[in-house]
């Protein structure tokens, strides 16, 4: 794992809840402290308002979603032929959709974000 995103994880553990609450406009989904961080550590507001948009999409199926964002290594994208795969399940390991993305910049090799009414 690289430094960067060492730096990252262990900077997410200081989140445990959240004093102020976000929220993106036009969808109208609210996050944490910890979400806002993320998002701008590791420049990624593009997962932020892509999961949401999912996960929002979804909440017929589940009012609890998981979020499970997979980076694969160069040999698994050769296997896989993508980058990274978003898993969204209802908590219980039940899988409702899972989305491809041909090419990421996201610095972890994984991570579960949670989203829910």
């Amino acid at each position: 794992m690289s430094e960067r995103a060492n730096e990252i994880l262990d900077g997410l553990k200081q989140f445990n809840g959240s004093e102020t609450i976000f929220q993106i406009p036009l969808l109208k989904t609210k996050y944490t402290n910890g979400i806002k961080y993320l998002a701008e550590v590791a420049q990624c507001f593009w997962l932020v308002t892509d999961a949401s948009v999912v996960a929002k999409s979804l909440q017929s199926k589940s009012y609890f979603i998981t979020i499970d964002i997979k980076r694969f290594s160069e040999q698994e994208r050769g296997i896989k032929k993508c980058d990274a795969i978003v898993s969204y399940s209802d908590g219980n390991d039940v899988l409702i959709l899972e989305q491809k993305y041909g090419y990421t910049d996201f610095p972890l090799e994984e991570l579960r974000l949670f989203f829910c009414r």
